[in-house]
Formats: structure tokens, C-alpha cells, sequence
């Protein structure tokens, strides 16, 4: 596959890129957003990914926190909804068809990964998302979801099904195989992020 930069702007689809970072970290026991990488925070890298890929990166989380990043923040409109919430308002605050949604803690996450799910909106059809299947199953932490799944968006809150397996799987995804987990593997805990610091 081309590199990101090797798409014209006719060739990529036109797509809002969001980064959840408005989770508590309470297992984690201090903001993995702001956990550094080559001396870069977390969500700023998953940020670059996303918007070398999609083209945009707005994060979602506490401006107060992550405004200095040099994205745009926005604040989860509903808190204590995990990435439910995240995917709330990012569909909310988006006036592109197509968004794609990413959680700040998958180190993992390459500019080639995201564009691979990008590159196959014109294959979606009346799919509602676009979401990645590796070995685990189907990764909805990285994915693309459309504006016209807000409504079911909103319906899963109202009824508390708040797993975003749930959601993904109830719109019907266009599901792309053949990716690794460990793309998608989060840090959550102090073990797991220093397996993760003892890998690179």
C-alpha cells in the first residue's frame, strides 16, 4: 500500500478523524493520554497517526489537559460512558459522512492501518461502520463510523449497552480482515505499558 502522502486528495475519502482520550485512567493511575513516547504524549502520537491518515484529529477529551497538543479539543458532552460516549460526540460535533474514531491508548497504531480502513469507504455500501477484524474478533476502538448511526448511538446510551462490540456489530459493520492484534493492543495498566516500553 502507498503511503499516506502518495493519495490524492480525489483518491482519499473525505473523513473526520477523532482521538478518545476522556477515559479516567483509574487502572492505569495517571493519565496514559499524557504517557510519553520518544518524548511525545500518548494521544499526540495517536493524533499524528489520524491525521496523517484521515486527513484531521480532533481529540475528545479535557481541553484543560490536552489543548496545549495543538489539536482541537472538544469535551465529552456526556462523562462516565467510556468510548460510547467518545463516539457520541464525536458524531455530534462532525459534519463529514465519515469518521474515524480511535482510542488515545493503542501505541501500536500505525499511519497504514487507519488508511486501510479509510481507503475502503467506497466499498461500505449500506454498512454503517467500518471496523477492523484481527485474530481477537472485531476491533472497534479504531474504526469508521458514519453520521446516520448517531441515532443508534444515542438509543444504545438510552439503554445502557454501552459496549461498542455491541454497537459495531448491531450497524451491519463492513468488516476488513487480515489485521494483527497487537495493533490494536491498549494500555491500561502500569505491567502492560511497560511490556509494551520493553518491546520497542
Amino acid at each position: 500500500m502507498r503511503g499516506a502522502s502518495e493519495y490524492s486528495d480525489a483518491e482519499r475519502p473525505r473523513v473526520t478523524g477523532f482521538v478518545l482520550a476522556g477515559g479516567q485512567s483509574t487502572r492505569m493511575g495517571r493519565d496514559k493520554a499524557l504517557l510519553e513516547i520518544d518524548g511525545q504524549p500518548l494521544v499526540a502520537r495517536i493524533a499524528l497517526v489520524v491525521e496523517e491518515a484521515a486527513g484531521s484529529a480532533v481529540i475528545i477529551g479535557d481541553p484543560g489537559r490536552y489543548g496545549s497538543l495543538g489539536f482541537r479539543v472538544i469535551p465529552d458532552r456526556i462523562g462516565g460512558l467510556g468510548p460510547l460516549g467518545g463516539l457520541l460526540t464525536a458524531l455530534e460535533n462532525t459534519r463529514a459522512a465519515w469518521n474515524l474514531v480511535a482510542a488515545c491508548d493503542m501505541p501500536g497504531l500505525t499511519v497504514s492501518v487507519v488508511l486501510r480502513l479509510v481507503l475502503a469507504i467506497p466499498t461500505a455500501g449500506q454498512a454503517q461502520c467500518i471496523v477492523p477484524v484481527s485474530e481477537q474478533g472485531i476491533e472497534p476502538l479504531c474504526a469508521l463510523y458514519h453520521r446516520d448511526c448517531l441515532a443508534a448511538v444515542r438509543r444504545a446510551i438510552t439503554g445502557k449497552h454501552l459496549k461498542m462490540k455491541d454497537l459495531a456489530a448491531a450497524l451491519t459493520p463492513l468488516q476488513i480482515a487480515g489485521f494483527e492484534a497487537s495493533v490494536f493492543d491498549n494500555v491500561n495498566r502500569p505491567a502492560e505499558w511497560s511490556t509494551y516500553k520493553g518491546s520497542t
